[in-house]
């Protein structure tokens, strides 16, 4: 799937990725490849990207993810 992740200041990613772990306002997310269409809003705490062969983690203070067609937009803050 593909991931964009977007702050205020700057493009913080930009690329593929083989899971997403996302700090819901609801409680967790797990994003796989192929995910059902979701709207939802994030709360304080840490975006985990997975690629093939790397893990990368981002702290957000929240924000918006909307998942759609195998693309993840996530709007932090």
């Amino acid at each position: 799937m593909t991931v964009d992740i977007l702050t205020p200041d700057k493009h913080l990613y930009e690329g593929e990725a083989t899971y997403l772990g996302l700090p819901g306002t609801d409680g967790s997310l797990g994003i796989l490849s192929h995910h059902a269409p979701l709207v939802t809003t994030l709360r304080k705490g840490e975006i985990t990207l997975k690629t093939g062969s790397e893990e990368l983690t981002f702290e957000v203070n929240g924000g918006t993810v909307e998942v759609l067609n195998n693309h993840v937009t996530i709007l932090a803050q």
